[in-house]
C-alpha cells in the first residue's frame, strides 16, 4: 500500500482526483515528480508565464491570474514539493503530470485569492498537456545539463593538469597491445584532454536545440483554444523566467511529433561516457601488475582490492567509470527506442525520455567528478618501468626502414632479436 506524505502546513493536500488515481495506477516506487526539483520549478514556470500571458490577453481576471502567479511562484521556491507524489514514468504522455500540476496550482490559487480557481478552466487556460509537458521537459534538461557538462570541462582541465606535469616523460607507444614507437606522455594525458572536450562540446551542440520550445502547440500544434499573440508572450515570459534566450518552435506539429533532439542528446552523452570509458580502462591496463604486468602508471590506492590478498590494490575507480558507461549507454538505447515509438502527430513517450536523461546526466556527472578527483588528480608515471619499456621501441627501425627498405629492416630487427638484443633503439 502507498503512504503519501502530502499534506501542507495546514493539514490540508493541494492535489485532487487525477493526481490520487496516477499514484495509485503507477505507484510511487521509482522516481517521482517531487524527486526532480528542477522539472518541478520549470513547469511552475510554464503555468506561471501562462497565467500572465492570458491576464494580458483578457483570457482570466488580473485576480485569478496574480492567484496562479503567487501559487506558482511559491512551488518554483520549492514550497509544496510534497503535493506532487506521482510517478515521473507514467501512460498517457504526462497528463496525469499535468493535472497535478494544475490541481495543485488551483488549490494553492484559491487560498491565496479566496476564490474558486479551477485546474483546468483558469489553470490550464489555452494550454494543453501537449505543448506544457515538452517545454517543461525542455527547460529542465537545459537546466540540469549544466551538471554534466561542468563536470566533462573539470575532468578534461584535470587532464591537462596531468600533461603539463609529465609534459617531457617518454614513454612506449602501443599498436595491437605490442610495442610501437615513444610519445611522451604529455601528449597521452593531451590527447585523453582533447577527447573530453570534444565530446563535452557535442553534448551542449546537442542540449542547446532545445532552446526552441513548443509553448502554444496547444493539441497536436494546431494552437486550437490559444488566442493570438499567447504564444510570443509565453516565450518573452519564459525567457525572463529561466535567463535563456528561448525561441517559439519554428514547426509546431514537428515539435511534438518528433523529439529526436533527444535520442541526439542521449547519443552525446553516451558518446562522452564512452570515451571517458576507453580512457579508464586504458589506464586500468598501463597500472597492470605491479610486478607481472606494465605497471608504467600508479593509481591511487583509494580502498583495499581484496578480502584475503593483503596489500592488493585494485583499479576500482577505472572499472566505476567503465560501468557507469555501460548504465548510460542502456539508458541512452531506452530513449532512442522512445524517440522511435512516436506515433502520428505526438510522442507519449516523453516520461521515459525525462527519466533517462535524468540518469544519463546523473551518471555522467558522478563518473567525470569521481574519474577527475579520485583517479586522474593522484596518478604517477613509474620512471623505472617507464625507461625498461622504452628499449623496445621501434623508432630506430622506423628509421632504418625509410632509409633502407622495409625487408632489409625487418632482417636486422630478427637478427637483434636472436642475439637477445629485442628491438632496442
Amino acid at each position: 500500500m502507498t503512504v503519501l506524505q502530502t499534506e501542507t502546513s495546514n493539514g490540508q493536500a493541494l492535489f485532487g482526483k487525477q493526481s490520487r488515481l496516477a499514484v495509485e495506477n503507477f505507484g510511487t516506487a521509482g522516481r517521482r515528480i517531487t524527486d526532480v526539483p528542477a522539472f518541478v520549478r520549470n513547469y511552475a514556470f510554464v503555468k506561471a508565464a501562462a497565467a500572465r500571458s492570458n491576464a494580458k490577453l483578457g483570457v482570466l481576471t488580473t485576480d485569478i491570474a496574480e492567484a496562479i502567479d503567487g501559487a506558482c511562484a511559491e512551488i518554483a521556491s520549492g514550497l509544496h514539493a510534497t503535493q506532487f507524489p506521482t510517478a515521473l514514468v507514467l501512460g498517457g504522455g504526462g497528463t496525469t503530470t499535468n493535472m497535478n500540476f494544475n490541481e495543485v496550482i488551483a488549490a494553492r490559487a484559491s487560498q491565496l485569492s479566496g476564490s474558486r480557481v479551477h485546474p483546468n478552466d483558469h489553470v490550464n487556460a489555452s494550454q494543453s498537456t501537449n505543448d506544457t509537458y515538452p517545454t517543461a521537459m525542455a527547460l529542465t534538461i537545459l537546466e540540469l545539463s549544466d551538471g554534466p557538462l561542468r563536470a566533462l570541462t573539470a575532468l578534461a582541465d584535470t587532464l591537462e593538469d596531468k600533461a603539463a606535469e609529465y609534459d617531457t616523460t617518454q614513454r612506449l607507444g602501443r599498436t595491437c597491445l605490442q610495442d610501437a614507437v615513444v610519445l611522451s606522455v604529455g601528449q597521452t594525458h593531451r590527447s585523453h584532454a582533447t577527447a573530453i572536450r570534444r565530446v563535452t562540446e557535442g553534448l551542449r551542440t546537442a542540449t542547446a536545440e532545445l532552446v526552441s520550445i513548443p509553448i502554444g502547440a496547444t493539441v497536436l500544434g494546431t494552437g486550437i483554444g490559444a488566442p493570438d499573440g499567447y504564444r510570443e508572450l509565453c516565450v518573452q515570459d519564459l525567457s525572463q523566467a529561466t535567463g535563456r534566450e528561448l525561441t517559439g518552435s519554428q514547426d509546431l506539429v514537428d515539435s511534438l511529433s518528433h523529439l529526436d533532439p533527444y535520442a541526439a542528446i542521449a547519443s552525446a552523452g553516451a558518446r562522452a561516457a564512452i570515451t571517458m570509458a576507453k580512457i579508464a580502462a586504458d589506464l586500468r591496463f598501463l597500472s597492470s601488475g605491479p610486478t607481472g604486468g606494465i605497471s608504467e602508471v600508479t593509481l591511487p590506492a583509494v580502498q583495499a582490492g581484496s578480502s584475503i590478498m593483503p596489500g592488493k590494490i585494485n583499479p576500482v575507480i577505472p572499472e566505476f567509470v567503465m560501468q557507469l558507461s555501460y548504465r548510460i549507454r542502456g539508458a541512452a538505447h531506452t530513449v532512442e527506442c522512445a524517440v522511435a515509438a512516436g506515433e502520428l502527430e505526438l510522442n507519449i513517450m516523453e516520461p521515459v525520455i525525462v527519466d533517462s536523461l535524468l540518469n544519463i546526466f546523473d551518471d555522467l556527472t558522478t563518473s567525470a567528478d569521481t574519474f577527475a578527483a579520485k583517479c586522474i588528480a593522484g596518478l604517477t608515471w613509474d620512471g623505472r618501468r617507464l625507461e625498461e619499456n622504452l628499449a623496445s621501441g621501434f623508432d630506430k627501425w622506423v628509421t632504418m626502414a625509410a632509409e633502407q627498405g622495409y625487408d632489409a629492416t625487418t632482417m636486422e630487427v630478427a637478427k637483434a632479436r636472436s642475439t637477445g638484443m629485442g628491438t632496442a633503439r
